[in-house]
């Protein structure tokens, strides 16, 4: 029972600690947010754009990714490790041109991947919210998580006929519910402070 008490007792000290360090830096939550908000409404307005730009973003990351493998491969060639990182880097970095330089052979891949990653988002900020209740933000939590889960399903769903334009525009959604929600956090805990509620 002591344990119980103790733990209850630690919950509520984080969940002040929390709010207080929310609270001091209560503006850049709501720039994040403003900032979150104007990139989703910007790759709802342009999706296929977007998804084109995410395509060459990652190839970008991709083959920095491949030629960094190549380059430590060939400074250490008496490593044991050589032939396998050398095939590993030229294998991402063959991904990584083909996703850069011709980004729409890679749209279908990246937006199954997509899918998955929005439907984890979602029940992650679902979890966050349901561990927050009652917290500045959290009714944003449950819409964009629902909304994440929901983007994730219409992807997958939608294949391969929607993958041009559907993820631009979903991700862009995303986006703007998570801006919401930092903006929520922020504006909330700026309320409190000028309301002199501290915690």
């Amino acid at each position: 029972m002591a344990e119980i008490k103790r733990d209850l007792e630690d919950t509520a000290r984080a969940e002040r600690d929390a709010e207080r360090t929310i609270g001091a830096d209560w503006g850049w939550f709501v720039a994040l947010g403003a900032a979150l908000i104007a990139a989703g409404l910007l790759a709802v307005l342009f999706p296929v754009l977007t998804t084109v730009a995410a395509n060459v973003a990652i190839g970008g990351i991709l083959l920095a990714v491949g030629l960094l493998q190549v380059g430590q491969a060939f400074s250490v060639q008496r490593w044991d490790g050589f032939v396998w990182t050398l095939l590993s880097g030229l294998v991402y970095a063959l991904a990584g041109l083909i996703l850069a330089f011709f980004p729409l052979a890679g749209v279908l891949t990246l937006t199954v991947l997509v899918a998955a990653l929005l439907i984890a988002a979602g029940l992650v900020e679902l979890a966050w919210a349901f561990r927050g209740r009652g917290r500045a933000g959290s009714t944003w939590s449950v819409v964009n998580g629902l909304a994440a889960l929901a983007a994730g399903t219409i992807i997958a769903l939608g294949l391969p006929g929607t993958a041009m334009w559907v993820l631009g525009l979903l991700v862009g959604i995303n986006f703007a519910l998570s801006g919401a929600r930092f903006l929520a956090l922020g504006l909330g805990a700026r309320r409190r402070l000028q309301g002199g509620v501290r915690s």
